[in-house]
């Protein structure tokens, strides 16, 4: 399944993805790097692919010919709440670890 970056909203797979293409949810850009299956972090210019130059906007329309839009098990609805909740945990297990 295909998500939005931005609202986790479903994008049909039928709908075919150009530069100018925006989620009809939240009318944000779809083909953006953080929406490409070859998007990740930390690789050369965050991409698996060997692009000529880096894409500096990863949330804004590129024109980048590797894009495949990325396909998710299931959208986290949680976003960054998802991510406080790992670092809290975190904190608790160093706290416990350390007897404070």
């Amino acid at each position: 399944m295909r998500v939005c970056y931005f609202c986790k909203a479903r994008i049909d797979d039928k709908i075919q993805i150009y530069r100018n293409s925006e989620c009809p949810n939240c009318g944000k850009d779809l083909k953006i790097c953080y929406n490409c299956k070859y998007y990740s972090k930390g690789a050369h210019w965050d991409c698996l692919e060997t692009i000529g130059e880096p894409v500096r906007e990863k949330d804004r329309a590129n024109f980048c010919e590797y894009f495949r839009f990325k396909e998710v098990s299931e959208p986290s609805r949680t976003g960054l709440g998802q991510a406080t909740d790992k670092k809290k945990k975190a904190e608790e297990r160093i706290r416990k670890l350390f007897g404070q």
